[in-house]
């Protein structure tokens, strides 16, 4: 099992130092493009919070000086390419707004982006070269997440793939072969982070720290990758299978390579927390819709029927905005109050919410029976019991935004607007032009200087 995995490490390298030379099918370039326009503007929600921007300011007194990448915040800083890397990254995943992966807990842009789009804005790459490296490391970490599945929730996804996302990502901007670039991604996936799952549902903002540090050390692994120094051909699999137990299916790495693309499996969300507790979200949103005269303050108690992922997410006094976003006692009582399961239901003023506070002691969580497989494999029942004995239900088998359920693209373009247009007016208009096939041959540089 070792060897066939090793082998088939290789052929995917191989694959990925071959694959971003060439164009990429239409369909995988317009997705692409998406998930950039998607995950940008969560960048951008995401350094609007405070300790996001004291952290970007602490980033800006320590960069070199030297401007070679954009920090996506208020006046576009630029920043060394590592500081500008460790800035975005820490706003990607803040907000809960970024793009996933359906297939596997991963979510591929986040550790791939900050590293990729500072690397290349430093060395000129076209939008078009842009949009390629972002499929094929994309691509290369999916494929590691699907091939070494986590068999329950210990390590957190970004704390395991935010280091060998960023040096996919960094590798094939600078061109690697497969030989260096494997040196790099192995290289940085054996500094991969233990960080428990749990640091997410109790609410510790370390959490968005993963991502701002593995794209720091996606990029020096790429660096001494150069130098000579990198992992061995059975580092990724000593880390995972070895170290965290994760399983092995060597497989997933090469079957359908090149054919079967993984951004296609991507997600986006409108729900500003973790996806697992999205189906939960759009029932609540249904009840509403359907309660006729029914008052909140008479429900005696709110069941939530849940996969095992939403099993974990059970904290019913969230400390902080991120423990908010991890509970759904808390998603399905803000949402049940404020009539949206959007940003406005994760805030502070929302954790001390007497009527919030109030009816998230009456939730319970117990597990879904017969869970079905893939993509109805996350569904959640609400069922509303009042005080005078009536009921009400509801069910979500799959949340929107797979690909199963996909937005509309106008749906996408009007989160960006919302996200990112009150800092960067100018940016939705010309990433959406990005993803209909303009500019391409573009720097990206030039790119940032005409919409930032």
């Amino acid at each position: 099992m070792k060897n066939v995995f090793i082998a088939n490490q290789s052929a995917l390298f191989a694959w990925a130092a071959q694959a971003v030379r060439r164009p990429l099918p239409e369909a995988v370039r317009r997705r692409a493009a998406t998930i950039l326009a998607d995950d940008l503007g969560a960048m951008v929600a995401g350094s609007l919070e405070p300790q996001v921007a004291t952290a970007q300011q602490g980033f800006s007194k320590t960069s070199l000086r030297v401007q070679e990448a954009t920090v996506f915040a208020r006046s576009a800083p630029r920043l060394d390419r590592y500081s500008a890397a460790c800035a975005n990254g820490m706003a990607i995943t803040w907000c809960e707004l970024d793009e996933g992966f359906r297939s596997a807990s991963c979510h591929a842009g986040a550790y791939t982006l900050p590293a990729l789009l500072a690397e290349a804005e430093f060395r000129g790459a076209t939008i078009d070269e842009l949009l390629r490296a972002l499929a094929v490391a994309y691509e290369v970490t999916t494929r590691f997440a699907l091939a070494l599945p986590f068999p329950s929730f210990t390590v957190h996804p970004h704390a395991a793939w935010a280091t060998l996302g960023a040096a996919a990502g960094a590798s094939l901007a600078r061109g690697y072969d497969a030989k260096t670039m494997a040196a790099a991604v192995t290289g940085a996936a054996s500094m991969t982070f233990a960080g428990p799952f749990d640091t997410a549902v109790e609410g510790s903002l370390v959490r968005n720290g993963w991502t701002s540090a593995g794209a720091w050390i996606g990029l020096r692994a790429a660096d001494w990758a150069e130098a000579g120094i990198g992992g061995g051909a059975a580092t990724i699999h000593d880390v995972f299978a070895v170290c965290f137990k994760t399983g092995v299916k060597p497989e997933a790495l090469v079957d359908g390579l090149g054919e079967r693309w993984s951004v296609a499996s991507g997600y986006h969300k409108i729900f500003a927390c973790c996806q697992y507790a999205h189906t939960a979200v759009e029932a609540t949103l249904d009840l509403l819709k359907n309660k006729q005269q029914k008052n909140l303050d008479d429900l005696e108690e709110i069941i939530v029927e849940t996969g095992p992922g939403g099993m974990a997410l059970t904290t019913a006094e969230p400390e902080t905005v991120l423990a908010a976003k991890f509970s759904i006692p808390h998603a399905v009582a803000a949402t049940a109050r404020l009539g949206t399961g959007g940003a406005k239901a994760f805030t502070y003023e929302t954790l001390r919410d007497e009527k919030i506070a109030s009816l998230r002691k009456r939730v319970t969580l117990r597990p879904y029976p017969n869970i079905q497989p893939a993509p109805k494999d996350r569904p959640a029942r609400i069922v509303w019991k009042f005080r005078d004995g009536s009921q009400l239900s509801a069910v979500s088998e799959s949340a929107r935004g797979g690909a199963d359920r996909p937005f509309d693209e106008a749906t996408l373009l009007a989160k960006l607007a919302d996200n990112a247009g009150g800092v960067f007016p100018r940016l939705p208009a010309r990433l959406s032009g990005v993803i209909e096939g303009k500019d391409g041959a573009l720097k990206w540089q030039d790119f940032l200087m005409k919409s930032l």
